[in-house]
């Protein structure tokens, strides 16, 4: 058995954090995914319950973890996280130096394994009606949905060269990361959900923007495009909050890989629990 967590958009809620902690603490699982939108919101204070200096990863995160790690000893799990389109990429030289004190594995562009499980990771989302875009990038095209903001546009925290901004897609992202490894057998980390699905259903009934109805379905056609041609063993997914309400489910199929999200609209931890081993005995639980 490799029994792991899954939860995503915790978006600094104390309590909900501590809520993961006190079930790690007790269940002790192999692995620990954290699919982005983390910490307070980028454009509010970035503020821990006990710092006098409103700092949530050096006010209370990090503490909580290095204390978690002290206390189970060879039972701390491994920590895995991508960052989402809430959350400020000015945070990553803090995020890459805790990976370096052993707390967690960064894995935004990157291949990990779990227990020789390959995990990949992937944090970028197309565009969104918001303003912060350090995590937000074309999709396929430069298409700009009716009623969003495009990636050259808004703000970032961290600058980037204005071609990048231009012209990066999800599509060219996820070619790069995988190039020609076999993923069968994989497991991928995304905040975005993929296209079309029961994990990207937005709120947006009866809305337009300028006489044009909004698509209610707000997922990334790239990363659908790639489940469906590489077929990788399972996906995890975030960002769209009220789905899993008004779709009725928190998982899909895309052929034969699963799709999974624990993006949740109400004050409740949603938390995945899963078998690598076994992964069609997932269950979801609000806490």
């Amino acid at each position: 058995m490799i029994p792991c967590l899954f939860v995503s958009d915790l978006h600094g809620s104390v309590r909900r954090y501590r809520t993961l902690l006190t079930i790690m603490a007790e269940e002790r699982p192999a692995a620990v995914l954290l699919g982005g939108d983390l910490f307070p919101a980028g454009l509010a204070p970035s503020r821990g319950p006990d710092d006098p200096d409103g700092d949530f990863l050096a006010g209370f995160l990090l503490p909580e973890l290095a204390g978690l790690r002290e206390r189970l000893g060879s039972d701390y799990p491994e920590i895995l996280l991508i960052l989402g389109n809430d959350d400020p990429r000015a945070d990553e030289p803090r995020i890459r130096e805790a990976e370096a004190e052993g707390l967690w594995h960064y894995v935004h562009g990157k291949r990990h394994e779990v227990r020789g499980v390959p995990v990949y990771g992937y944090g970028c989302v197309p565009p969104t009606p918001f303003l912060l875009k350090d995590w937000e990038c074309y999709d396929v095209s430069r298409y700009v949905p009716p009623g969003c903001v495009s990636p050259e546009e808004g703000w970032r925290t961290v600058e980037v060269p204005l071609q990048e901004a231009r012209f990066r897609t999800i599509r060219d992202d996820l070619a790069s990361l995988v190039g020609d490894d076999d993923v069968s057998g994989a497991l991928f980390l995304f905040h975005t959900p993929p296209a079309e699905t029961k994990l990207d259903r937005a709120a947006l009934d009866g809305r337009t923007v300028d006489h044009v109805p909004l698509d209610v379905h707000v997922g990334s056609i790239a990363v659908r495009r790639f489940i469906e041609e590489r077929q990788p063993l399972l996906t995890l997914h975030g960002h769209i909050h009220e789905s899993a309400r008004i779709m009725g489910s928190w998982r899909d199929r895309l052929g034969r890989t699963h799709l999974m999200s624990a993006a949740h609209d109400g004050p409740e931890l949603a938390l995945v629990r899963f078998d690598l081993e076994d992964v069609a005995g997932a269950t979801r639980t609000l806490v």
